[in-house]
């Protein structure tokens, strides 16, 4: 989440478009067009597969076989099926989320499919589309404190006091990232920074005696800088085949947890406080679970500027996926990953038929209705618990195996997660294109 604020500037402007090989005089043009669509899905957040597809068909529109070849920090073209055919390369960091651009970019390529749109008047507006401003800092900065809050109340929050300070502290640091991105493009500073302030909220919070063993004060206001979308995308990359772009979008992701975890660690260690072996939440009625998911969906829908017209889908659809995880964990006794993956097969089976009818980005809808329950909190303990073992005199058993139980955990989350969206959408893509292949016969 932390990547939906990155210095704008890196994310927008045209296509800076280079050939590798060759070029057509007829097909300049149209390969300037598929690029700048090209990065303006790749460097807002669309999901890989679906951005092929969506270049693909407008390669088709515009009279030309494309072959998308996207990797990290660049995506390539190929016009044409011949191994002379021109290549293209843009430079493009799928660092960001930004997903009003998306859509917008969408449902432009779905207009020049149905000849609604002209590519002379389509690169003009790819380029307004890629200047697209992010949600304005203050509702930026409340998102990040509502959503704050409601995390916290699913973690089991008891004090008015803590959830006060975690509004705080989240506004807090939505303010220092926006500031940090217009001063700095590096990709790290802006998470750290923002956890080093909630790790010093959060100390004080427990000398005040308004933070119980769960840290909760500290914890959430990290949590909402999660890259939730990059390890959703990663491992959507990974089940589809792409392993070179999947291995480094989790790379690009495990090391901005890295500097949150840093952050958080380093203020809680400034004033004597620790991040503690410790249960990852407490049990919370259904009602209050899913009222405060349908908040954090809708927080984190405005951190990736979803489309207003969009959000009642992702916030109904994440309110019922809690519902069905709670009932699972509660009432079935399952543990967390598998609770994970059936909230996701939920989520995949109802937003992936939605997103094609309604042609709305499965990203846009997809990865907000799921990604509050994404396991910040565990990878936060197990590096925490990584840093006692590597400094500790004398780490004991019980440290080593919480933080081996929250690593794996974690993972399989994560995991989960990745599959139960990925599969239902894989199903739904596959079923759609054997309806059309037998009514074009």
């Amino acid at each position: 989440m932390s990547a939906v604020d990155r210095a704008d500037r890196n994310q927008s402007g045209p296509a800076s478009a280079k050939t590798l090989q060759g070029d057509s005089p007829g097909g300049a043009g149209a390969g300037q067009l598929i690029l700048a669509f090209a990065r303006a899905l790749f460097v807002n957040g669309q999901a890989t597969e679906e951005a092929v597809k969506a270049l693909e068909r407008l390669g088709q529109a515009l009279g030309l076989s494309v072959g998308v070849m996207p990797r990290w920090g660049a995506v390539q073209l190929r016009l044409g099926d011949s191994s002379a055919a021109p290549v293209w390369q843009t430079d493009a960091d799928p660092t960001g989320v930004n997903m009003v651009r998306v859509a917008a970019a969408m449902h432009a390529i779905a207009q020049i499919e149905a000849r609604r749109l002209a590519p002379q008047a389509a690169l003009k507006d790819i380029a307004a589309i890629s200047e697209v401003p992010p949600a304005p800092t203050w509702l930026f900065a409340l998102a990040a404190a509502v959503g704050s809050v409601a995390l916290s109340v699913i973690y089991g929050v008891e004090h008015w006091g803590g959830a006060a300070l975690i509004f705080l502290s989240a506004a807090a640091g939505a303010w220092v990232r926006r500031g940090l991105a217009k001063r700095s493009s590096n990709l790290f500073i802006q998470p750290f920074s923002a956890a080093l302030l909630a790790g010093v909220i959060g100390a004080v919070a427990v000398h005040l005696e308004l933070s119980s063993s769960l840290r909760l004060v500290a914890v959430c206001p990290c949590m909402v800088l999660v890259p939730g979308p990059q390890f959703l995308n990663g491992m959507m990359d990974f089940i589809n085949g792409r392993i070179h772009l999947g291995a480094a979008r989790l790379v690009h992701a495990f090391l901005v947890v890295v500097a949150i975890s840093a952050g958080l660690l380093l203020g809680l260690s400034l004033l004597g406080a620790s991040l503690p072996i410790a249960p990852a939440g407490r049990a919370v009625p259904l009602w209050q679970d899913m009222l405060a998911a349908g908040t954090a969906v809708f927080a984190f829908s405005v951190f990736f500027s979803t489309p207003m017209k969009m959000l009642p889908w992702p916030v109904a659809v994440g309110m019922l996926a809690h519902a069905v995880r709670w009932v699972a964990l509660s009432v079935f006794g399952m543990g967390v990953a598998p609770g994970a993956l059936v909230a996701g097969i939920v989520v995949g089976l109802i937003l992936a038929p939605i997103s094609r009818r309604r042609h709305m980005p499965f990203a846009a809808i997809g990865f907000a209705a799921v990604v509050s329950l994404f396991p910040g909190v565990y990878l936060f303990r197990m590096i925490s618990g990584l840093l006692q073992i590597a400094f500790g005199v004398m780490p004991s058993l019980d440290l080593i195996g919480a933080t081996l139980v929250d690593g794996t955990t974690a993972l399989v989350v994560i995991l989960a997660m990745g599959i139960g969206l990925v599969v239902p959408k894989m199903i739904t893509d596959h079923w759609a294109r054997s309806v059309k292949g037998v009514n074009e016969r």
